[in-house]
């Protein structure tokens, strides 16, 4: 039975809407709840008052739990599966997201919780909740949405994409000649590198692998040594892909598939010749994925961490997935085997590694199953200058808004200050890019090329550990100074900082950023790039590479803000600033836009700034433990999240300021961790062009009706929709439309 969330009533923005699970069969997303597009920009609207000592906005009631409202962010990606407006292939991309999505989730979040139980050491935060309150919720949730993910996958992309001859076929399904291939292909590939593990005290319950796909065989009989058959554990080989296309010739044309999951279902007697095989069953088992590496016991980051890694693969259980035919006898000797619970069992109607699905993506050549393509367009001055990019720097600063514009400048820059005899020294960061990206190639070529490159690579960006090590190394061997940053702070900030000899002086030029020097993710994700040769900025970047390399007291700023240090502090005082302003009576205003918050101080902030009549919108693509709309604390507040094509990662801070607006681009969100436990950078835009772009760029945020689901003070998000008679606003659309190329 499939699982869908519906409007006890009509939405409409002078009433709260109060949202029911029932269940019913799965509808297409116009069933999805939906808010009028609302903005907070009505001056008549706006409740100005002094701030109410009375309320104690510390009160758990008026914050979200973090972890909720991460699930409630891969909801609205699930939700996007359901919705027609976008191409069929990647409606299937998104529902395969949220499993990836929940994947992390349970390595890390979840693995945090059931820890804090484990030790005793249960914490609440602002909201209160205790985490084994929160784990209780997060299983109900996850056990709700996961149904509701594989009713959509069985009852509607499966059957779509069957009607574009896609399709999945199943055992029962084979043709003759397709169950002979299926056969050869197992006896062949298969069965040579397969491992059955009878169970039995010489051959205790072997330790499996995280995510990994495995199989519990009941068996009846006695094998060649005389043993009673018992159970048997197959895990499936780590080497083959999970899903295999059968030739065409033995299919009625289309796109055809079966999964090895299938095969091995089918040829599972195989394994156990002369005994009965009762019943073969997938599973999957989700581990605790977090590195425990102690910044106080370690001399060499790097070895630490290889060895942490060779232990990834095996932390504590926090989940078992079964196929949802698994006997009860079975599924709970897997609890028991894992120190499980009922509640951390999921019983699945599909493959239980559904993410591995993502292969069929590029296997399947239907552009008309996919969104358009798109070329990355590129400001007016690089259009126009063909010499070099240093030189269209000199001009003014260049603001690039990806994946609409092109990251190729900022590969374009590095690559000539590799082979620019003027360029002395290259200084770098790298959280997450890859270590064969033209960033790392060019690095490589300017150290080769006699440059000072010194890098701070951030060994301890999740689950890319492995690559930057070996990204390290390769720096390294080509002459580069490779910095592993501070300990216990990781290097989140994006920036670049050159040296270049002109006319007999050293001139800076630098580039800052809010996503990372990698040019696959410039294409998913939303983020801005600032190329300056801004002299108080270029300094601002040096000190922070002189903090990150060397040992000294904090240096002071002209121009950046930078976390641990300043950051936090400067955010609070713009805040309250704006609160100041709305008390004297003045047009007060804020407008951020971010991945998460959840940081008290900054939450009591913008409560306080709203008591006073300040009128703030928060663009929060994720986590928002901020309760916007409660009487007397955050009626002026309104939050907003966009979930469409492009993963949103911008992190904009806007500020009306009496009419002396001003708007910063960030590395960082409002959360603890990159406010006082990494390094971060947030950067102005000093050039009064540029910033109106980025302020008008947040405003068709606001006027977004197709994308943006607004958060409600109890919780739950609505799908904002166009008006009677309003024209539809894509954000995501426009800002192509605005920047990208225009195809001939």
């Amino acid at each position: 039975m499939a699982i869908k969330v519906e409007p006890v009533k009509q939405s409409n923005m002078n009433t709260q809407d109060v949202l029911v699970v029932a269940p019913s069969a799965t509808t297409a997303l116009v069933g999805a709840p939906r808010a009028t597009l609302r903005t907070n920009q009505n001056k008549s609207g706006v409740r100005r008052r002094k701030s109410d000592d009375s309320i104690d906005l510390d009160a758990p009631d008026l914050y979200f739990n973090r972890e909720l409202s991460h699930l409630q962010f891969n909801i609205r990606v699930l939700e996007q599966s359901l919705d027609a407006s976008h191409p069929l292939l990647n409606r299937l991309f998104f529902l395969l997201i949220f499993s990836s999505n929940l994947d992390e989730f349970f390595e890390i979040r979840v693995a945090s919780l059931r820890r804090q139980v484990a030790l005793d050491r249960e914490k609440s935060a602002a909201d209160g909740m205790r985490p084994t309150e929160v784990l209780k919720e997060v299983s109900r949730l996850c056990h709700e949405q996961i149904e509701r993910q594989y009713a959509v996958l069985n009852e509607v992309l499966i059957p779509a994409m069957e009607a574009e001859k896609i399709r999945f076929i199943r055992r029962e399904q084979w043709t003759k000649a397709q169950a002979v291939w299926v056969e050869e292909f197992f006896n062949n590939e298969i069965l040579p590198v397969i491992s059955p593990i009878g169970l039995d005290p010489s051959h205790p319950f072997p330790r499996l692998v995280n995510k990994s796909l495995n199989f519990i065989v009941s068996l009846e009989g006695k094998d060649a040594f005389g043993r009673e058959g018992g159970l048997a554990i197959l895990p499936a080989p780590r080497s083959l892909s999970r899903l295999l296309r059968l030739p065409d010739e033995l299919c009625d044309g289309g796109d055809n598939f079966v999964f090895l999951s299938s095969m091995i279902h089918a040829h599972a007697k195989s394994l156990f010749p002369g005994m009965k095989v009762k019943g073969c069953y997938q599973f999957r088992i989700t581990r605790n994925a977090d590195l425990a590496v102690n910044s106080e016991e370690i001399s060499d980051l790097a070895s630490a961490l290889r060895g942490e890694l060779l232990s990834r693969g095996y932390g504590d259980a926090v989940r078992v997935e079964v196929a949802d035919n698994c006997p009860e006898d079975l599924a709970h000797f897997l609890l028991k085997q894992f120190s499980l619970t009922e509640d951390e069992l999921y019983r699945v109607n599909g493959p239980v590694n559904l993410n591995r699905l993502m292969a069929v993506m590029g296997q399947i050549n239907r552009p008309d199953l996919h969104y358009k393509p798109f070329t990355p367009g590129l400001p007016k001055l690089l259009r126009k200058e063909a010499g070099s990019i240093f030189n269209t720097i000199r001009q003014g600063d260049l603001l690039l808004h990806h994946p609409f514009e092109s990251f190729s400048p900022v590969e374009d820059l590095l690559r000539e200050a590799a082979n620019d005899p003027d360029v002395v020294a290259i200084k770098q960061t790298l959280y997450r890019t890859g270590a064969d990206s033209n960033i790392v190639n060019a690095l490589v070529e300017a150290a080769r090329n006699g440059k000072e490159v010194t890098v701070v690579i951030e060994l301890q960006a999740r689950f890319d550990e492995a690559d930057n090590l070996i990204l390290a190394s390769r720096l390294q061997e080509a002459g580069a100074i490779v910095i592993y940053g501070v300990v216990a702070y990781k290097t989140h900030a994006k920036m670049m900082h050159l040296l270049r000899r002109e006319q007999g002086t050293l001139r800076p030029y630098a580039h800052l950023g809010t996503g990372n020097y990698h040019a696959k993710t410039a294409r998913l994700y939303t983020d801005y790039g600032l190329l300056t040769a801004n002299k108080d900025i270029c300094e601002d970047v040096h000190k922070v590479f002189l903090q990150l390399c060397g040992m000294g007291q904090v240096l002071n700023m002209r121009k950046l803000l930078h976390a641990p240090f300043t950051l936090h502090k400067k955010m609070l005082e713009m805040i309250d600033r704006e609160a100041e302003f709305a008390v004297a009576g003045k047009k007060a205003r804020i407008v951020i836009k971010l991945n998460s918050i959840t940081e008290p101080k900054l939450i009591k902030a913008l409560y306080r700034a709203s008591q006073a009549g300040v009128t703030i919108d928060l663009i929060v693509r994720g986590i928002c433990c901020l309760k916007p709309g409660i009487a007397e604390v955050s009626d002026n507040i309104k939050v907003r999240s966009i979930i469409g094509r492009f993963l949103e990662h911008t992190r904009v801070f806007s500020f009306y300021n009496d009419g002396k607006e001003e708007t910063y681009c960030a590395s960082a969100d409002f959360m603890e961790r990159n406010l006082f436990h990494r390094v971060e950078t947030c950067f102005p835009l000093v050039d009064s062009r540029l910033a109106n772009r980025v302020r008008k760029d947040l405003e068709t945020y606001l006027l977004d009706n197709c994308q943006s689901w607004e958060l409600q003070s109890e919780g739950n998000y609505l799908l904002n929709s166009p008006a009677e008679g309003e024209a539809e606003v894509s954000v995501q659309e426009t800002l192509l439309d605005a920047y990208a190329e225009k195809l001939s």
